[in-house]
This record gives structure tokens, sequence and C-alpha cells, in this order.
């Protein structure tokens, strides 16, 4: 009988406990993220010409459970994160090499494995995968051996082979996403200053070397974004169209479910990769700004949590993760205004996806585990690799 009350009192003080921990979660960023999926759902209700089929629905039921999974991962210890870290990277590891074995074509391009209720999009768990590796590593090695000369040579490694692989398939997008995730995460870290200066010198001079590897549809992709005007009825068509409707909406735009160029399915992708330029027809400048705005409040609370964490690993998965977001936004907004090449990436919580919608709120997920434990210690005793 003591025993059964023992146990009794331990399960009471842990459900205590996981309560408490519940409703410290930063609900006022969960809230934006509700508002965020809210706008996500109308847009795709619109592009549909005002049904929840083929987009909404589907979208919707995705957010439920990669909320029920946001939620899980916050409240998951990051020791038991730092401990899987690597065995989660080599998982999506092997997913994409199953890309190539068994992977099926779509829209020109091997990407995807049908699980039947879903059709996996293995490069974009890497996006998350990546993050929480590199942070363990790091966090394994003291200042001064993150300065040493062959420190940077795994994430290097870490970084390198899944993106020639996703690179093959072929997803340039995805491919630089990671690169930029990855390589912002290891100069956050302070690796010695000789790899600033050779990354440096690679962005410079790499795309002039890369071209002749480049696809036929991604040179006309690069030409396309220096000027769009020179085929307008081809590879030019989707900035083109995206300019249009967005300078049609004006300050206010024109309305709920009353954008032309998306009604008249002049404006392509709509409901994924140019998904912003429908919201700004239809809602115009400020409703451009108060989106880009709610994306700013997420962000600068992912560098605020950042710079609150007391831990390496924590820190580092939050930079990245943070990072990611800021990339998501700033390179889909870019590309369809015409700033930069049109390279396939969504707009975060707002373009429809499967696989990039529970990715993101995992990313979250992520966030508010080391938002909640900002303050605990996690060895950095080295287990091996795994």
């Amino acid at each position: 009988m003591q025993f059964n009350l023992h146990l009794d009192h331990h399960s009471k003080r842990g459900l205590r406990s996981a309560f408490q921990t519940f409703w410290s979660l930063p609900w006022g960023m969960i809230f934006i993220i509700f508002i965020l999926i809210g706008i996500g759902l109308m847009t795709l209700y619109s592009a549909a010409g005002g049904s929840w089929q083929p987009w909404a629905a589907k979208q919707l039921v995705r957010f439920l459970i990669g909320f029920s999974m946001m939620l899980v991962i916050s409240l998951a210890s990051l020791r038991s994160l730092f401990r899987w870290a690597f065995w989660i990277y080599g998982l999506c590891f092997v997913m994409l090499i199953g890309v190539e074995v068994m992977g099926f074509v779509g829209m020109g391009a091997r990407r995807w494995i049908n699980l039947g209720f879903i059709q996996l999009q293995p490069s974009e768990l890497m996006k998350v995968a990546i993050i929480p590796a590199l942070a363990r590593y790091f966090h394994q090695l003291s200042d001064i051996e993150v300065r040493t000369f062959w420190a940077p040579i795994i994430p290097f490694c870490l970084l390198l082979i899944p993106s020639l692989l996703i690179l093959r398939q072929p997803d340039l997008g995805t491919t630089l996403m990671i690169l930029m995730i990855g390589g912002a995460m290891i100069i956050v870290a302070g690796i010695h200053k000789f790899y600033l200066w050779v990354g440096g010198l690679a962005i410079v001079g790499l795309p002039p070397l890369a071209w002749p590897f480049l696809h036929t549809y991604q040179k006309k992709r690069v030409l396309t974004f220096l000027n769009p005007e020179n085929d307008p009825l081809g590879s030019g068509y989707h900035v083109i169209q995206s300019k249009i409707a967005l300078g049609s909406g004006g300050l206010f735009g024109k309305g709920f479910m009353q954008g032309s160029q998306s009604y008249l399915n002049f404006l392509p992708e709509k409901q994924t990769d140019f998904i912003f330029t429908m919201i700004g027809e239809e809602w115009g400048f400020a409703g451009a700004i108060f989106l880009l705005f709610l994306f700013g409040l997420l962000i600068g609370y992912g560098y605020r949590v950042a710079w609150r964490v007391h831990h390496q690993f924590g820190r580092l998965i939050v930079f990245g993760v943070t990072t990611s977001l800021f990339l998501y936004v700033f390179v889909n907004t870019a590309m369809v205004m015409g700033m930069l090449p049109v390279v396939g990436v969504p707009l975060p919580l707002i373009s429809y996806g499967g696989t990039s919608l529970l990715t993101i709120m995992a990313s979250f997920g992520l966030l508010f585990a080391c938002d909640l434990q900002a303050h605990s210690r996690i060895s950095s005793q080295r287990p091996g690799l795994f």
C-alpha cells in the first residue's frame, strides 16, 4: 500500500509538472502561428474559387497533425534530442538515398517517396534534421577546438553530401536553403577565419564555374531573373504575371476572392510558390505588410530566444530554426517580386504542401523546447558519433 501511495504521489507530481510546462509555452507566438495558418487557409480557399477542395481541407488536416507534433517536440527533453540528433540525421539521409532507388517523378523531378497516406519529401526533412546534428557537433567542442583548422571538416561533410543528393533530384532551391542554413550555423559557432574568407570567395567565384553544370530550366530561371521580358510567354511568364498581380492590388487590394489575375488563371502556382502574390492582389500593400509583420514577430522572437539560451546546443538550434524561417520568407517574397530567380521555395504556413508544413511545425517545436529549457545543462561529453 505504501508503494502504491508513493507511486501515486510521483505520478501526480509528474502530471502537475507536465501541465505547468504546457502552460509555460509561448502562447502569444502560437497565436501568431494560428493567425498565419488562418490566412493561408483563407487564401487557399480563395485560390480554389471558394471551395475547401482540393487544397484548404487537406492543409487544415496537415496543420492539426503538425500542431500536435509541435506540442510533443516542445515538451520533449533536449537531452533526448541531443542523444538522437545524429540518428535523426542518418534516417533522413537514408530516405534521400531511397528517393534515388524508389522515388517517383513529379513535375519533372524525382523528390518524393509515396507512403500511401502522404507523399514524403525527404529533402524537406533534411532541412530540419541538419540543424540539431550541427548543433550537437559544435556543442561537444570547446571554444579552442572550434577555432582549429580541422573543426569544420565534419560539418562541411554533413552539409555537402546530402546537398549533392538533393541537387541530383534536381532541387536547386532546397539545396541552396540547406547550404545557407548550415553555413550560417557554422559561422555563428565561431570557426577559423580562414573558412570565412574561403566562403566569401566561393560565393563570388562559384556561380560562373557552376553555370555549365546547371540544367536547362535552371539556366532559363537565371536569365529570366535578369530580363523576364525576353520571353514573356515562356520562362518569363511567371514573374511578369506575378508583378502585374502585385501591382494591381494597390494599397488595400481588390478584396477577398476578387483577384482578376488569379481567378482568370493568369497567375501560375497560386497555391504554392506564388501565394504571396495572390495575397498582395486581394489585400494590397497593407495586407502584404501585415503578413510580413507577423513573420517579423516570429523571427524577432526566435533571435531573442537564441540570445537567452545558456547552452551551445540550444543556441545553435534556435539560430538555425529562426534563420531557416527568415530565409523561407525572404526568398519566397523576393522571388515573386522578381528580386531573386524562381527557385520553388514555399511561404511558411501559407503555401500548400504536406511535408513542408510538417517540417515547419516541427521546427517551431524545437524553438519552443529550447525556450522552455533555456537554462538546462546538457553534457558536452562525447559518447561517440551515435
